[in-house]
């Protein structure tokens, strides 16, 4: 067995999913919504399976999706894109940076990546035979600073994989810090791997800026969406991939051989639902924003320090000393609350002092989870 898979452990997000079953906890810890998505969305995907064609789509995806991912992005954040030649759909934007990390790395490539980070990123760029260089981003504000990343490029840097807006942090990083970084990737003749699937999960009047905008990395980016974060469609694992035509080659080869094709019903929803107007993705967030503040504001009043939360469906709190894994786990067991330690997003600096918690769920969820948190503030 390879030795990158099978010496991984059972991950804390499956401990702790399996804890909350066990003892019938409030799962705020996987991040998906309660909401079952557009009615419109969700009943155009129905249509299409019902009605449409049902055999495999294009390999590159639907050029219907295509063009409207091309039209999306060139009406909200100004990207001029080639749907022919730019533009790939995905099973998932998982799925598009597995690809984009097999596709660009060769072994002892090195790969810059940022702490915390989502799970998949670290075996992925094993599993290539990238060396990994880590970049340790410290709460609260988890701020790109110029000395770490001095200190994490070199002559052999391949890739770098940035998340932003960042999960679990919630962070956003704005124009000034994507400059610094795109400095380096230049310097350095880097691609920028950018996941970017929280794009429209954002909040306070914040503005979403793509690495690919900015000067010099158009043709040094990929840039990944995900229909799922945008409709809240956890499910669908539709995933859109954006990218100059020299890496759009390599990347749709890598694509071909992993898993070809996503299905054409959700294709065909995810392109209707990215033609909707601007008072769907304002509504949306919204609606998100209003119940992050519901849940930040009940942790607040029961004491808990909570850390800002900008962007994605998450907010977490600092528990002092504490270990983030025994509270969470003493919450799961004692109180019926499933939450996430941050620890388990670090590989190297571990932050062992901040939980996270997931509000994309309903009044009454978020309500009651606060009122069984009530005793774990009471406890403490």
């Amino acid at each position: 067995m390879n030795p990158v898979f099978a010496d991984l452990p059972v991950t804390v997000f499956e401990t702790m999913s399996r804890l909350g079953r066990e003892h019938g906890a409030i799962n705020l810890g996987q991040g998906f919504p309660d909401d079952p998505g557009p009615d419109d969305v969700r009943e155009v995907a129905a249509k299409a399976l019902r009605d449409g064609y049902n055999q495999y789509p294009p390999m590159m995806g639907l050029p219907s999706l295509r063009a409207a991912v091309a039209e999306h992005y060139g009406r909200h954040q100004g990207l001029e894109l080639d749907p022919d030649t730019e533009v790939m759909v995905t099973s998932g934007a998982t799925e598009a940076l597995a690809g984009a990390i097999f596709a660009l790395i060769e072994p002892g490539d090195e790969v810059v990546l940022f702490e915390p980070m989502y799970d998949a990123y670290l075996p992925l760029v094993r599993r290539a035979g990238g060396i990994p260089r880590f970049v340790t981003l410290k709460p609260p504000y988890f701020r790109l600073e110029d000395e770490a990343l001095a200190a994490a490029f070199s002559d052999r840097t391949r890739l770098v994989i940035l998340n932003n807006p960042l999960n679990p942090s919630a962070t956003v990083f704005g124009e000034a810090a994507l400059s610094l970084l795109a400095g380096y990737c230049e310097r350095f003749d880097a691609v920028a791997l950018c996941d970017e699937v929280w794009e429209h999960v954002i909040f306070d009047g914040a503005r979403h800026v793509p690495l690919m905008a900015l000067p010099g990395m158009r043709e040094r980016t990929i840039k990944v969406g995900s229909a799922g974060k945008i409709f809240s469609l956890t499910g669908w694992k539709v995933g859109f991939v954006m990218a100059a035509p020299e890496l759009m080659r390599v990347l749709a080869r890598a694509h071909q051989f992993l898993t070809f094709t996503t299905p054409p019903n959700l294709q065909e929803a995810a392109a209707y639902g990215l033609g909707k107007n601007d008072a769907y993705f304002t509504g949306m967030r919204a609606g998100l924003a209003r119940s992050r503040d519901r849940l930040a504001t009940g942790l607040s009043g029961l004491g808990f320090t909570v850390l800002p939360s900008a962007a994605t469906y998450f907010v977490s709190i600092d528990i002092g000393a504490a270990d983030d894994v025994a509270f969470c786990e003493r919450l799961v067991r004692e109180n019926g609350v499933a939450a996430i330690p941050v620890s388990a997003f670090y590989e190297t600096g571990r932050v062992k002092n901040l939980v996270r918690f997931c509000f994309a769920k309903t009044d009454a969820t978020l309500d009651a989870a606060l009122e069984r948190l009530s005793r774990q503030a009471s406890a403490a």
